[in-house]
């Protein structure tokens, strides 16, 4: 079993800033990779960004340049930093972690979303 923790969500004024955190626990051999995704109402869960064990970083073209996603490897954790928000980044955040658990098998894991609201 892995659980995904996240935090920092909240409210924010157009042009503000917000970090959101997601700590993994439980039956982890090894993280592969963790990312962020979205849900605004209405529409379908999205890729935000996403980093691999090498570090390497993906992000969708509408926060390029505005998120970044980072990664503590000791803390199992996985960061978002996003600055210069829009109303159109108001969405259910949530975390997702690929794991490799103790018994050599591959999960995928999500957190429980956080909301992030931004007011025009």
């Amino acid at each position: 079993q892995v659980q995904l923790v996240e935090s920092g969500g909240g409210l924010v004024q157009a042009g503000g800033s917000l970090r959101l955190s997601c700590a993994a626990s439980g039956s982890i051999f090894s993280i592969n990779g963790m990312g962020w995704y979205r849900q605004a109402p209405g529409k379908r869960r999205e890729l935000v960004a996403e980093i691999i064990s090498g570090g390497s970083a993906n992000y969708a073209d509408s926060v390029k340049g505005r998120f970044t996603i980072s990664r503590d490897n000791t803390k199992k954790t996985v960061y978002l930093q996003m600055n210069s928000l829009k109303p159109e980044d108001t969405a259910v955040y949530y975390c997702n972690a690929d794991c490799t658990g103790w018994d050599m098998r591959r999960h995928t894991n999500w957190g429980q979303g956080t909301q992030v609201t931004v007011s025009s």
